[in-house]
């Protein structure tokens, strides 16, 4: 697909594209540019495969600026990312992808981007702010949710587990790592190392810098109050814990006596005196029962019950 940058995203023919007097937007699978990529004349060599994309980055060369992106699906943030690559000089920007998001980004563009100064930088701008368009929203749910979910931890009556807490944390976890490469990618570009860009332009790759730089920061702070809703569960499991273990030793500390009572009348000696005792029984009856009250008396009033 090929497309040219006027005051909206226009496609257009490959000829039209090479001959145009307009800036160009290229999008080829990674077999046709192995074909086609001479006829852009960017006097490089870019052989790369999808297997190879592991990060976004830009690397600047002689006479052109290449690199990848390695997205993360907003649906399933810790699965497989789409991943592609770029190059562009000053007369266009070709992108090598073979999954089909590049060109489903390039159609949200057309159908919603007019531009009264068309130019690669303000393409380039509505691209990468396209990637990200949704993340605001996306962070905004992550941060209800870790609400309700520590809201829950509160109410002794829901019995909540980590499992969802470590997978919203996983999540941010790769969010602020694709975000920190963004940065690093608009950094680049910003730099402006050959030109390609005209001066007064390079402004929107500021914007969207301190914009992912703003989305980093809030997936920074979403992911230590997940870690926080965390060690405050852990927090509540061990002092459940530690009232069980609280109640098993008070329960002990009670039957300890009886169970003294129990083995030393137990021994059937034949001179003890209180197994021919006519009132033997009842008394350790309610000795037993004067221990059990006296041990919770006790214990309440040092409010370990």
């Amino acid at each position: 697909m090929y497309y040219l940058i006027k005051s909206s995203l226009t496609e257009c023919s490959a000829a039209e594209c090479h001959n145009s007097e307009f800036q160009y937007v290229a999008v080829l699978t990674f077999e046709e540019w192995q074909k086609e990529q001479s006829s852009f004349d960017m006097g490089i060599e870019l052989d790369i495969n999808e297997n190879d994309i592991h990060n976004t980055k830009a690397e600047v060369n002689y006479d052109s600026l290449t690199g990848t992106f390695s997205v993360p699906s907003r649906r399933n943030i810790c699965g497989k990312d789409y991943q592609y690559a770029f190059a562009l000089d000053e007369k266009g920007i070709v992108f090598i992808d073979s999954t089909g998001v590049v060109e489903r980004i390039l159609k949200r563009i057309v159908r919603t981007k007019r531009w009264r100064m068309p130019c690669m930088e303000r393409f380039i701008y509505d691209f990468l702010e396209t990637i990200i368009a949704r993340d605001l929203t996306l962070l905004e749910r992550y941060e209800k949710e870790l609400d309700a979910i520590e809201d829950d931890m509160m109410d002794e009556n829901t019995e909540t587990t980590l499992v969802r807490v470590n997978e919203i944390r996983s999540d941010l976890r790769e969010l602020r790592v694709h975000y920190e490469q963004l940065i690093d990618l608009g950094q680049e570009l910003q730099e402006n190392e050959n030109n390609f860009f005209k001066p007064e332009n390079t402004r929107y790759f500021r914007l969207f810098t301190d914009r992912v730089t703003r989305l980093h920061d809030t997936a920074s702070s979403l992911r230590d109050y997940a870690m926080q809703i965390r060690d405050v569960y852990n927090t509540q499991i061990d002092v459940k814990q530690n009232r069980i273990m609280t109640l098993l030793t008070v329960v002990t500390t009670i039957f300890m006596p009886l169970t003294l009572i129990v083995g030393w009348y137990g021994m059937n000696f034949r001179y003890m005196p209180e197994l021919e005792t006519k009132w033997g029984y009842p008394v350790v009856v309610i000795v037993s029962i004067a221990i059990i009250i006296g041990g919770l008396w006790f214990f309440r009033k040092k409010k370990w019950l």
